[in-house]
């Protein structure tokens, strides 16, 4: 594992059961640089080239935002998971 995977392993995630992150998945189809897919540190986006479509993993997400900046079209829906759902950031 790499020392980005070891951090990532630590974190404490409390899914939701539906996702905070809202692809409008006409506009991934056209994006040409797809750069969700790599921007991400938790690796929530995947493009599935078979059926055309952006994987969402949300419940993987880190809520840095990082994909709602770099999204080429303005075409990510971003919120935050709903009540005490997402990441449990440590106090202290």
């Amino acid at each position: 594992m790499s020392d980005i995977e070891d951090k990532l392993y630590t974190v404490k995630y409390t899914p939701d059961t539906t996702s905070h992150l809202q692809p409008v998945q006409e506009c991934c189809r056209i994006c040409k640089s797809k750069i969700c897919t790599v921007i991400c540190p938790a690796k929530v986006y995947e493009w599935d080239e078979n059926n055309g479509k952006l994987i969402v993993n949300f419940e993987n997400c880190l809520e840095c935002g990082a994909c709602r900046i770099a999204c080429e079209s303005s075409s990510l829906g971003w919120e935050y998971p709903r009540g005490n759902k997402g990441v449990t950031f440590k106090q202290g």
